[in-house]
């Protein structure tokens, strides 16, 4: 199975670029770290004392996601959809049967986290940059409609959100054996299918 990682921070457009690969090319799913947050108590009172705590290692169900990324690669099928919903810190698990998997994109400010726990295999590395403004428009306007923040907040944890990506990770964080791209404003994405699909 080919595997696909998409990393970028908050806004970048990584969901985006998921759902243009997917529609190009059938027989693709797409694991968002974004469904994988923790859930419950925990999640509700760190949130709260935590700043950026969504941007950090801590609020990610690892082993939830390991455990749906080890069944997807290993049997190509995906048995349901997760969605993470924000407000009241849950995952709704849907049941969805996908069959016939020949290619694995994950996606999400965590991805790059996930693909670095990967030693031994070989995957696709997509790295998105794209302005700071940009990012935070986009932010902005998602957050203000589906994660019941208002535009001061939206943008402060935008801002703490885009520090703590770029404190994470040193340039070239990744496995060596990774075939890597850089999207920007201008790639040329049909020529990256190519290299990705031929």
């Amino acid at each position: 199975m080919k595997l696909i990682f998409i990393s970028g921070p908050s806004g970048s457009g990584k969901t985006t670029l998921s759902n243009k690969l997917i529609k190009k090319n059938k027989n693709g799913f797409v694991l968002s770290t974004d469904n994988y947050y923790k859930t419950g108590l925990i999640s509700k009172i760190l949130s709260k004392f935590v700043e950026g705590f969504f941007d950090r290692s801590i609020s990610f169900n690892y082993k939830l996601f390991k455990k749906d990324f080890d069944f997807i690669y290993k049997h190509g099928i995906s048995l349901n959809d997760r969605y993470y919903n924000f407000e009241k810190k849950t995952i709704q698990n849907i049941l969805k049967e996908t069959n016939n998997i020949s290619f694995l994109i994950v996606e999400g400010i965590f991805a790059k986290e996930f693909a670095n726990t990967l030693n031994n295999q070989n995957y696709y590395f997509l790295e998105i940059k794209t302005k700071k403004n940009q990012c935070m428009k986009r932010v902005v306007h998602r957050d203000l409609k589906e994660r019941g923040k208002d535009k001061k907040q939206a943008k402060n944890d935008f801002l703490k959100s885009w520090s703590i990506y770029y404190e994470k990770f040193k340039p070239n964080s990744i496995n060596k054996n990774t075939n890597k791209f850089i999207i920007r404003k201008n790639t040329d994405i049909d020529q990256i299918m190519k290299k990705l699909f031929n």
